[in-house]
């Protein structure tokens, strides 16, 4: 499969490279990559505004004429809109006791051990943040995939074009399948215009600290910040496959007769215009993936139901079963998502 060479898009770890060597953003960016898959896939671009950014696309083509010998030519126009995304700040303080820092002889070293954990609440909750957030109910968060493409009607949104219906029928226990063509000018992160790509860690030192009492004491004091938001400027390259029941309901994963989950992606891989004009990539949670594996080994009857210990294949030498584990479908890489739910409500 042809696709858009990946090294053409900055990611976080590209704009960390990029900043001045006094900054810490270079080791905090790499550690985000290793954290969450969909954060170091993204390539980030930085906005045209101070809260976000603003694209333009266009919305429709001038028609020719077919004209006649002395007659004369309809004038006409293309047609474009505006698309504006947001950024929301994700903010955190970690406050040390100087006291239990300094216990160990090397403050330093023992806060970054500790603070780390901030690091990858900020880098999950930011993962979670880019499905699942709404602007619309809490602006202080941008928009994320979820809100956008959240209907099958396409009445309703265009978007609903780009929703394959996994056929559970009113279930809260569904999940999705998310296939997001990446580039600068389809789907990309974004920070304001100005400020720092990327999670940006500051050690503000030592000052008073509060305990619950009001009572102070001494700590040391760093602050977490992060300036992003998502920017959907060519809605056609990102498909979500909705309504997959997870558990024994109408077309669950663990009933008799689940959901087939390869045509589904076929459905979506079929949904974007130019797979060459982008990076896709399909994203979901492990147990999707588990049943995704299952039925690419065993086909769609895969189920709960069958006694995988008997049909399992066997390889030469090794008496134990074994299921082909798959990294790609027909060279689109297949990502882990742990802030994919389990517990989405059915959409119609």
């Amino acid at each position: 499969m042809a696709t858009a060479n990946p090294t053409t898009f900055t990611t976080l770890a590209d704009w960390a490279k990029l900043q001045d060597p006094d900054g810490s953003i270079a080791t905090v960016g790499e550690l985000l990559s290793q954290m969450n898959e969909i954060i170091g896939d993204m390539p980030f671009i930085e906005g045209n505004l101070p809260t976000g950014h603003r694209g333009s696309v266009r919305t429709s083509l001038p028609s020719p004429t077919w004209r006649r010998i002395n007659q004369g030519i309809d004038p006409g126009k293309s047609t474009t809109a505006q698309v504006t995304d947001t950024c929301g700040i994700s903010t955190a303080l970690a406050i040390v006791d100087k006291d239990l820092a300094d216990l160990n002889g090397n403050s330093a070293a023992w806060r970054a051990q500790e603070n780390r954990a901030f690091i990858e609440g900020i880098s999950q909750d930011m993962a979670a943040q880019l499905f699942y957030s709404n602007s619309a109910v809490a602006p202080e968060k941008p928009m994320g995939f979820t809100p956008r493409y959240n209907t099958l009607s396409t009445g309703t949104s265009q978007t609903a074009n780009n929703v394959v219906n996994g056929n559970s029928s009113g279930s809260t226990t569904s999940a999705s399948i998310w296939l997001i063509g990446w580039a600068p000018d389809k789907v990309t992160g974004i920070f304001p215009k100005g400020s720092k790509a990327g999670l940006d860690d500051r050690d503000l030192g030592e000052d008073w600290a509060f305990d619950p009492n009001n009572k102070r004491y001494r700590a040391y004091i760093s602050e977490y910040k992060w300036k992003a938001g998502l920017h959907v400027k060519d809605w056609r390259y990102v498909v979500r496959i909705a309504n997959i029941e997870t558990g024994s309901g109408t077309a669950g994963l663990t009933s008799s007769a689940p959901v087939d989950l390869v045509d589904c992606i076929d459905q979506a891989i079929a949904k974007i215009p130019n797979l060459s004009a982008c990076r896709p990539v399909l994203y979901m949670n492990r147990k999707v993936r588990r049943f995704l594996n299952k039925q690419r080994n065993y086909g769609v009857q895969a189920s709960s139901t069958v006694n995988l210990t008997t049909i399992r294949r066997t390889e030469t030498g090794n008496d134990r079963g074994v299921i082909q584990r798959f990294d790609n479908y027909d060279g689109i890489p297949l990502k882990t998502v742990d802030q994919l739910l389990s517990t989405e409500s059915t959409i119609a």
